[in-house]
């Protein structure tokens, strides 16, 4: 089994992702976290990343290509990413949403009282997180459809979709994930 685990800026991927796989035993793996290094080895922040790739599809292709090979050529782990889920089809796609007032809160708090992603800039206020991640979401949409067509994330397309909005603890959110896994039948009763 492949999870794919995507979603809204601080709604909790990488700690949902983390999480998740200790408690099935399975190896993880963050593609925001690579493209984080990508930015800082080129001198850039996360966000100046994206807006380069825009225009050069080499700053997504990278991670993305990597993506369609562990799908073809892994099994049995979880992969944390925005595009996961369509470049692994195959997988047990998750989305996780969050309110974008919320997002900006914890993106916020986690870079000012956390060892934050150091590819992250360090906003001033909530409001300037809020404002930056939009623009985020935006540059991410425009590459998207521009690489490969995709016009926004349906959440049509995923197989559980949890609002992370009114509880900022990963632990509840894996939690369901691992409830659902057992109803469908992915996983032993005994976790």
């Amino acid at each position: 089994m492949i999870i794919t685990i995507t979603g809204d800026p601080g709604s909790g991927k990488t700690s949902v992702a983390k999480i998740l796989s200790a408690r099935l035993d399975m190896p993880w793996k963050s593609m925001g976290d690579l493209r984080g290094r990508i930015a800082l080895e080129r001198g850039l922040t996360i966000d100046e990343l994206n807006r380069l790739g825009e225009s050069d599809p080499a700053t997504d292709s990278a991670v993305d290509d990597l993506q369609k090979r562990l799908g073809e050529t892994e099994d049995n782990f979880i992969i944390e990413g925005r595009l996961s889920w369509f470049f692994i089809p195959r997988s047990f796609k998750i989305y996780l949403a969050c309110d974008p007032e919320e997002s900006a809160r914890r993106v916020f708090d986690a870079r000012k009282f956390e060892a934050g992603r150091d590819d992250e800039a360090q906003y001033a206020s909530v409001e300037e997180t809020r404002r930056e991640l939009e623009r985020r979401s935006a540059s991410d949409a425009r590459r998207y459809e521009r690489y490969y067509g995709l016009k926004g994330i349906d959440k049509e397309k995923f197989d559980l979709v949890i609002d992370t909005t009114t509880h900022d603890r990963p632990d509840v959110t894996v939690d369901k994930i691992i409830v659902d896994l057992k109803v469908r039948g992915f996983i032993a009763g005994d976790l």
